[in-house]
């Protein structure tokens, strides 16, 4: 995965969330083979959170978003985009099924990068209180193919709003 993906996220996610502070950890957590479902070729992502709360607890953020490139699943679906604790600290996001190749289709970095900056929106609302939201625009709406995840928008409805800003 290229730095300047990271980069980009970072940066989208700065202005959607302009009163917090977003850094970028210099210590990569090492693939651990025990999330690994050969069967599946996926990893899990409830167990790649768990790694991820050892292996980052020690540093001095309130919240961890973890970006693999590793394609994700819970038992109960055939995959997932990502995973958060609801509320809690830790979040991960698959890039894996947000690029345009996976579907056959050529590369198209913008459809790409807003892909990405979509989920790890979601998922950080997650983290910080929201359940999803009704409304199909809305970023917090769920997700289960990828054109459910183009059609919303990048910002929070009417409803979800007003509670991300007593959270941030």
């Amino acid at each position: 995965m290229g730095r300047d993906v990271i980069d980009e996220i970072k940066s989208g996610l700065c202005k959607v969330f302009p009163k917090t502070d977003c850094v970028i950890l210099k210590n990569v957590m090492p693939v651990s083979q025990d999330t690994y479902n050969a069967k599946r070729r996926q990893d899990h992502s409830s167990n790649v959170l768990a790694k991820m709360h050892n292996y980052v607890e020690r540093s001095e953020v309130d919240h961890v978003l973890g970006v693999t490139e590793r394609d994700l699943y819970v038992p109960s679906l055939n995959f997932v985009f990502g995973e958060a604790q609801c509320p809690g600290t830790m979040a991960i996001i698959s890039l894996c099924r947000l690029k345009p190749e996976f579907y056959g289709q050529p590369a198209d970095r913008k459809l790409f990068v807003k892909r990405s900056m979509k989920e790890a929106v979601h998922k950080i609302g997650h983290m910080l209180v929201l359940g999803h939201c009704r409304n199909p625009a809305c970023i917090m709406f769920f997700s289960n193919n990828i054109q459910m995840t183009d059609t919303k928008k990048l910002k929070f409805c009417e409803k979800c709003w007003p509670k991300m800003l007593r959270k941030t």
